[in-house]
């Protein structure tokens, strides 16, 4: 089962299907639209006068872009605005759009990670802005702040709990049919659990979960799950990981 939001799914069930596996998809997230723009717009009318830039997440890249190549009327990116980001995934969006010079973390990807960079080492008195969800993790911003920087966050999307989905859960689980969940955060892994209803821990704890981070597995151990695989952020890493746990591999 692949719960990422419905547009990011495509990847990792092509490379299931490659290794002999049926992926459901089945999204514990939907990604929508602000209510309100404006406050986006404030900062984005700003681009200039910033420093750096840091994406959190593949969608803040698409909606980030998105809106902003709109907003500046076809004038180019701020030539000197570095931009960065916390993973392989947003890493990849900013190549694809033309963005190559982007700094990133090329192991763990994380704030922490990223923050570790000798380019956030010495950001005192520096202007950044960080694209992403509306809420969300707030260590990035307060650590950069701490450092010095003058940080503001400017939210592109908003996160939701699927408006459907909890029939598919049920059918699938009913049939026998669920082996392995991928689930991306902390966030998908309680929207899952509520879609599944009072019975979600005892199915979610007969199959073996897959996560992207540490701080996710810490997340499913205090749930009471214990079959929970680190696996790593991206598609390639994650198929890797179902490959080696049902080949019988050893997979830490």
């Amino acid at each position: 089962m692949v719960t990422r939001p419905k547009d990011q799914a495509e990847g990792l069930s092509a490379l299931i299907r490659q290794a002999g596996g049926d992926p459901l998809e089945i999204p514990a997230l939907e990604i929508r639209d602000l209510a309100d723009l404006a406050p986006f717009f404030a900062v984005a009318d700003r681009l200039d006068s910033f420093d750096f830039a840091i994406f959190v997440s593949r969608n803040a890249v698409r909606r980030t872009l998105a809106l902003i190549s709109v907003r500046r009327g076809g004038r180019p990116w701020p030539a000197h605005l570095r931009l960065a980001t916390v993973g392989s995934g947003s890493r990849e969006e900013l190549a694809v759009r033309g963005f190559l010079r982007v700094i990133a973390p090329t192991g763990q990807s994380d704030s922490e990670a990223l923050l570790a960079l000798p380019e956030f080492s010495g950001v005192a008195g520096k202007r950044i802005v960080i694209f992403r969800g509306e809420g969300g993790r707030k260590f990035l911003g307060e650590t950069l702040a701490a450092r010095g920087a003058l940080v503001e966050h400017a939210a592109c999307y908003r996160r939701a709990p699927p408006a459907a989905g909890g029939a598919r859960l049920a059918a699938a689980w009913e049939g026998g049919g669920v082996d392995a969940v991928m689930v991306s955060s902390g966030e998908g892994l309680a929207n899952l659990l509520q879609m599944l209803g009072g019975e979600g821990l005892q199915r979610l704890a007969g199959a073996a979960l897959f996560v992207p981070h540490p701080r996710v597995a810490r997340e499913a151990s205090r749930q009471g799950l214990e079959r929970v695989i680190v696996a790593g952020p991206g598609d390639a890493e994650m198929a890797a990981a179902l490959v080696a746990y049902f080949s019988g591999a050893s997979y830490n």
